[in-house]
């Protein structure tokens, strides 16, 4: 069983602020992470949007305008930083609010801060321009930039007392993780194409004779677009199917947070299955009501009921 130490009741104020600073981050630029992480707890808020917070910076220079020379530099700077915060080097009157809260964070609860590392190799991946040939290869890249962000969560989450099959849990955080991170590429799919990048695996765009790309807000001529589409969105699926087993093993309020996040990118590859050229034309998204309705149905518990149900039919 993985369990969380919560933090001391009293949290000094600079570090109150760092929080402070680190929740503004995350309620400013992830809409549907912070509608999961508003399900939480104050101290396991305030450790997510840490998290997030730094993630968001290493995600911020590889999206950013600077040289690859210089985006490379900076990583390391970061990967630095992220030493001095396993050591516990960052005093709380640092001039850096995102490493005084995480540092903070990473003594109340177990989080793999080693995770933090390989989010940074993969966006080390994004600035060298990698492709991926196969589903293998690029599940190694949604391993480093998703999945180990299911992994720190946990960290965060812990596991229920008694909680059935525990020792699995980061296994399925982090295929959730996959579930997530191959939805945002279907979702970005032609965003990403004008930015040169592409990361749908080479022999699955040229079985649906998709390998020219997706520059156009049309599919490429001659090619089924709507098979790839459908095929992505199948094994996003499956994804999902195995990630979700992670549901019964937490609390409450943590299995609200985790199904929140993910039921709003599941509703997400729903839309994208109905309309799968929607992607080209623009960003697909949720209206806020929908996203406050899968926020309350998974304080409700209803998909975690419905995983333990699974679970029991398969062990019967």
């Amino acid at each position: 069983m993985i369990r969380t130490v919560e933090s001391a009741p009293h949290v000094s104020a600079p570090v109150l602020a760092a929080y402070s600073y680190c929740e503004a981050v995350t309620g400013q630029q992830a809409r549907n992470f912070a509608y999961g992480i508003r399900l939480l707890p104050a101290a396991k808020r305030r450790a997510m949007s840490a998290l997030y917070a730094f993630s968001r910076r290493v995600d911020d220079i590889g999206d950013g305008g600077l040289t690859d020379e210089v985006k490379l530099s900076r990583l390391e700077d970061t990967r630095a930083l992220l030493a001095r915060i396993r050591a516990g080097e960052v005093e709380e009157d640092d001039t850096d609010p995102v490493a005084v809260a995480l540092s903070h964070a990473a003594r109340a609860f177990p989080i793999p801060l080693g995770g933090l590392d390989e989010l940074i190799d993969g966006v080390q991946m994004d600035v060298r321009g990698e492709t991926y040939e196969t589903w293998d290869d690029l599940k190694l890249y949604c391993r480093c930039v998703a999945g180990a962000i299911g992994r720190l969560s946990l960290g965060v989450f812990g596991t229920g007392p008694g909680a059935r099959g525990a020792e699995r849990a980061a296994e399925y955080a982090d295929t959730l993780g996959l579930a997530l991170q191959l939805t945002n590429i279907l979702r970005d799919v032609r965003e990403d194409a004008l930015g040169g990048r592409t990361y749908l695996p080479a022999d699955d765009l040229a079985k649906f004779g998709c390998s020219a790309g997706f520059r156009a807000p049309t599919p490429p001529e001659g090619s089924d677009f709507a098979g790839l589409v459908h095929f992505e969105v199948r094994r996003a699926r499956a994804l999902f199917a195995e990630g979700y087993r992670l549901l019964p093993m937490l609390d409450r309020r943590s299995g609200a947070c985790v199904a929140a996040m993910a039921g709003i990118y599941r509703r997400l590859l729903d839309r994208i299955e109905r309309d799968p050229e929607a992607v080209l034309r623009g960003r697909v998204s949720l209206p806020g009501h929908e996203k406050a309705y899968v926020a309350v149905r998974g304080l409700s518990g209803l998909d975690t009921r419905h995983v333990a149900r699974g679970s029991v039919r398969r062990r019967a």
